[in-house]
């Protein structure tokens, strides 16, 4: 459960702008292979859980080679539900820590929570993503169930998952679906985060992140299971980076709606990959609206260089 976040950064620039990603978002990494205690790195499960019933939790959280075709990695988590003398204990994965306070399913006493002092267990976040975009993959007993994803955006408070009154105050954006099976198939979903409006807004600090196997506590049924891959924080504001040099022949932008745009006066740019190849050359007017794929590019003039990322 070792926690650590990825920042995307733009850098030697006169101004920098940070896009965070989750850490371990493609669950490559996992802590305690073979053993019960096993979870992804930089998540948890009841393995690691808190609370009065902590005896009472079992492994609902392993690696799994099931992976989808084309996905980033050689695996993905799989989380699922359990059933002890008739009571469903939901799989459940989480930035936070798990609590266990009761062993009444619905009881208050039951939430994720971020523990904002403690990095094993939030997600330090202060940058605002427009969505969420995972890989799942449900599969349940019942036509009628529903397994859930949930986001929060909260600043520096030990916010709760059910969200509770003193939480409320505290959240800046939320990104949540409750979603069917997926008829065996591995299905891409987008879920957009919604802002909270009014005055004043909180300040994004952290993100608490969690799937579950139902989207009612206590619901479901035993080995119901929800397969997860590849998951991104999506930012599709438009991101301006300077030139790099102090002569600053040009400026480069992306958005995913527009491609490349630059300002400047210089008649011969390229855009380059990271491993060496020109995408794209000539004058600033034959390059604008370029579209690109997700990855680091560089946008080179005899006197200038500009490093990008495109979410």
């Amino acid at each position: 459960m070792k926690k650590f976040t990825f920042l995307y950064l733009s850098f030697a620039f006169s101004f920098a702008q940070a896009q965070q990603q989750i850490g371990n978002s493609n669950l490559e990494s996992w802590d305690n292979l073979g053993q019960s205690t096993e979870e992804p790195t930089n998540w948890n499960g009841f393995k690691s859980a808190q609370g009065s019933f902590t005896s009472f939790g079992s492994q609902q959280v392993q690696r799994s080679t099931s992976i989808r075709s084309g996905a980033t990695g050689a695996y993905c988590a799989r989380v699922w539900s359990k059933s002890t003398l008739g009571i469903i204990a939901n799989g459940n994965m989480t930035l936070g820590r798990i609590n266990m306070g009761s062993t009444t399913a619905n009881d208050p006493g039951n939430y994720n929570i971020s523990l904002t002092a403690d990095a094993n267990f939030s997600e330090a976040l202060t940058s605002a993503p427009d969505s969420l975009v995972f890989w799942v993959k449900y599969t349940a007993t019942n036509a009628s169930d529903s397994a859930r994803v949930h986001a929060i955006m909260h600043d520096t408070y030990d916010l709760r998952d059910p969200l509770d009154a003193n939480s409320l105050p505290h959240v800046v954006a939320r990104a949540e679906r409750n979603y069917a099976k997926t008829s065996g198939s591995w299905i891409r979903m987008s879920v957009p985060f919604n802002y909270v409006s009014g005055a004043p807004a909180p300040t994004p600090a952290f993100l608490l992140l969690t799937f579950t196997t139902n989207k009612t506590p206590g619901g479901g049924s035993a080995n119901d299971e929800v397969l997860v891959d590849d998951i991104e924080l999506i930012y599709n504001s438009t991101i301006g980076i300077e030139a790099i040099d102090s002569q600053k022949q040009f400026t480069a932008f992306y958005s995913t709606e527009t491609g490349i745009v630059l300002i400047g006066s210089e008649t011969n740019v390229s855009i380059v990959t990271m491993e060496g190849k020109i995408l794209s050359q000539g004058s600033i007017d034959k390059v604008n609206g370029t579209k690109l794929n997700s990855g680091v590019y560089f946008i080179q003039s005899d006197k200038s260089s500009v490093k990008i990322l495109v979410p």
